[in-house]
């Protein structure tokens, strides 16, 4: 039988649909079968549903956080694959239960070395690069690291992160409470963030341990503001990151539910083949700027940080301390426990 080694081991409803009303109510439309979506198992991490040309994906693990899991990551590629095939579908709302949107990867079981549970993917053969005896080994710093093994096992999650980004449908995502480290991911991969204005947005990992997988950092901020969050792992309240142009709108708090449906109703009112051409017409900017190389280094990246020795100290502190004890003291310098730090 394999046993886990003791050490860090990762970086990190059925639908329901309402014929919709509109100018296009009379163009033809693919006729569905029912169950056409029944090859798809309903998700354990997070809930889908579709309501007046909306479909609704909400991450579901709010007592971890919403935690990124290798469930939670491939259900959300999923899902998304699902809306955008759904005709009756014209935008798609990302958002998440509990206390904050997500925390990013849920490191703290498998840094205490317990464990959370989760699987691999049913089609990982043993020794894949998915495999958590794999990864486990890979990151053993008795051992020698592989980086390519790495690589492979996080650029899938990349892969699954940008399906927001390629998918033909506008993705809105609604963030409230908190939005760190791998949760930027889906936030920066959506079209569009509407975030509360109490809420925090940022990649403490940069400070150590981590580098953004999607690397969309620039992209939305431009190089200067990219390099200061980045340079410091410091955090943006909502507002900030509405005045800093990554945000598209910062309602407070009580309004954030209703400023986000004003949004997607608008959205959806379209003409779906007039937001699929919209949304390619703007991507092609990024693609033509280099996304794919940044987001190879990134990737890259990512996995050094992890191996280097200030990484591999985290590593051990976690390990030994447990991961919340090891993110307070990697933070504890900057006096902001991943907090905003420009206006308090």
């Amino acid at each position: 039988m394999r046993t886990r080694p003791r050490c860090l081991v990762t970086s990190c409803d059925e639908s329901i649909h309402t014929r919709p009303t509109g100018a296009d109510d009379q163009a033809p439309r693919r006729r569905r079968s029912p169950g056409s979506f029944a090859r798809m198992s309903e998700p354990t991490t997070l809930t889908y549903a579709v309501t007046d040309r909306v479909a609704r994906i909400t991450l579901n693990r709010p007592e971890r956080g919403n935690g990124l899991t290798p469930t939670l990551i491939g259900e959300l590629a999923a899902c998304v694959e699902r809306a955008d095939l759904d005709p009756a579908v014209h935008a798609i709302l990302l958002s998440g239960n509990g206390k904050g949107f997500c925390g990013g990867y849920d490191l703290v079981a498998s840094a205490e070395g317990m464990g959370d549970g989760d699987a691999p993917p049913a089609d990982a053969p043993a020794g894949s690069p998915l495999d958590p005896l794999t990864i486990a080994l890979n990151h053993d710093p008795s051992g020698t690291w592989d980086p390519l093994v790495d690589h492979a096992m996080m650029s899938r999650n990349v892969r699954a992160f940008m399906t927001l980004f390629h998918s033909a449908t506008p993705v809105v995502c609604k963030v409230h409470g908190f939005c760190v480290a791998g949760g930027t991911d889906l936030a920066l991969c959506s079209d569009l963030l509407i975030i509360a204005a109490d809420a925090k947005i940022g990649y403490p990992p940069a400070r150590v341990w981590g580098s953004p997988t999607t690397a969309l950092w620039a992209h939305r901020l431009g190089p200067q503001r990219a390099k200061r969050l980045l340079f410091t792992g410091d955090c943006l309240s909502g507002t900030e990151a509405f005045e800093w142009g990554l945000a598209i709108e910062a309602p407070e708090p009580a309004m954030l539910d209703e400023r986000t449906e004003i949004l997607v109703e608008r959205i959806a009112r379209m003409p779906l083949n007039q937001l699929q051409m919209m949304k390619l017409l703007v991507n092609q900017s990024l693609y033509a700027q280099g996304l794919h190389a940044t987001q190879l280094l990134g990737t890259l990246f990512d996995g050094i940080a992890r191996h280097t020795p200030e990484g591999y100290a985290f590593q051990q502190r976690a390990a030994q301390a447990g991961f919340r004890t090891a993110v307070r003291e990697r933070d504890e310098p900057f006096g902001d426990a991943g907090a905003s730090t420009f206006k308090g």
